[in-house]
């Protein structure tokens, strides 16, 4: 193991059903870091990160009450890739520090780290298995329509802007096909836990 822990990562596009991946393996026993969760920790008033991110971006991104509105500064950014890149270098490195502290300090031996950007921000050497949540298109879409309100066309926009599945799965130790009912998706999460845990229990040292 790269850690004291068992690290898996868990990410996939948009839609795909990570959050739901996600507290299956909380449900077995894991401990699960959220790294959207996390920027949102990082982001809030008073933070350094917060007073970097105003500073860069100007007061105009904030809410009435003083926070970051996220969807504000998503639609300066996401549009922008040098303003994009200028966030991130705000954001990655303070995720990096306390999601390495929260996978040191987890309860449990086997952590999930799920993040949406875990290849693309250079997190999946770190882990001792990448999973990726994959579903077939249409059920992306739907999902984005009935969960987020989107139009069929926003729906789509949002699906185009993602990168390819196949790139993810190129770094994919388990692929985690999420769609269809839950029962096969828990069967399909439950074996390949099961499988890491009779892998630890192997090597385990002599008491």
């Amino acid at each position: 193991m790269k850690n004291e822990k068992y690290l898996i990562g868990l990410t996939g596009n948009i839609a795909t059903g990570k959050s739901t991946v996600a507290k299956m393996l909380a449900e077995l026993g894991a401990t699960v870091i959220d790294a959207d969760a996390l920027v949102h920790e990082l982001q809030r008033r008073g933070t350094p990160v917060y007073d970097a991110i105003v500073a860069a971006f100007g007061r105009g991104i904030l809410d009435r009450a003083g926070e970051i509105d996220r969807k504000a500064l998503g639609s300066i950014v996401f549009g922008d890739a040098e303003k994009l890149r200028t966030l991130e270098s705000i954001v990655h490195p303070a995720v990096l520090i306390e999601s390495d502290r929260r996978v040191r300090s987890a309860p449990a031996p086997i952590v999930v780290y799920e993040a949406i950007k875990l290849i693309e921000a250079g997190r999946a050497a770190m882990c001792d298995a990448v999973w990726v949540v994959t579903a077939r298109r249409e059920v992306q879409l739907e999902r984005l329509m009935r969960t987020r309100g989107l139009s069929e066309a926003e729906a789509r926009q949002r699906l185009d802007a993602q990168p390819p599945q196949s790139q993810k799965l190129e770094y994919a130790h388990v692929v985690i096909d999420n769609s269809g009912e839950l029962a096969e998706t828990r069967r399909q999460v439950t074996a390949a836990f099961q499988a890491i845990r009779h892998d630890l229990s192997a090597v385990a040292p002599e008491p």
